[in-house]
């Protein structure tokens, strides 16, 4: 697991390879097995592949989305604020779960943080989105995230970027 980890780096420029159906199903087994508070699964997961969906969605905010354009994968994370009050860390959980699934099959990811970011106009990221996938107005979207083959690999994490001073033991 730490290999996967430490090799695990974000991508942003994808072969032009659909991911296999068998695949999608793995990182959608990783979301769905993922713990949440009081068990509540109050996430939402919506898988896109469209080229013309995943343009949209590329242009949802003002930064940092334009390589979705490129992608042959995106998985929309949802939550429900009414199912918990702890959505956030939830979808999150499941999140990084895919992430780190996607590393250990093969394939790149790259999370594209939604929930609080706005478009150039001023909108809220999250409603363009929610009108791109015709999500309900109740549920609140927290990421996008891209998955496919990766165009070129990334060097892993070396053990000279773990920040030990950053560990306390028993008291801060």
């Amino acid at each position: 697991m730490l290999d996967i980890i430490q090799k695990r780096r974000s991508c942003r420029t994808f072969e032009p390879k659909k991911v296999e159906r068998d695949k999608i199903d793995q990182l959608l087994r990783a979301a769905l097995w993922s713990p949440t508070s009081k068990n509540n699964r109050p996430w939402e997961f919506v898988v896109v592949e469209n080229p013309e969906t995943l343009e949209r969605l590329s242009k949802c905010k003002s930064h940092s989305a334009a390589f979705l354009s490129g992608a042959p994968l995106a998985i929309v994370v949802l939550g429900d604020p009414a199912k918990s009050d702890v959505w956030i860390e939830d979808c999150s959980i499941a999140s990084i779960l895919m992430q780190i699934t996607a590393e250990s099959i093969g394939l790149g990811s790259t999370w594209i943080q939604i929930r609080l970011r706005t478009d150039d106009e001023g909108n809220l990221a999250s409603e363009n989105v929610k009108k791109i996938i015709n999500a309900p107005g109740s549920l609140e979207v927290l990421n996008i995230i891209a998955f496919g083959y990766k165009a070129k690999e990334r060097a892993p994490y070396s053990e000279d970027v773990l920040l030990w001073e950053k560990v306390h033991y028993e008291k801060f």
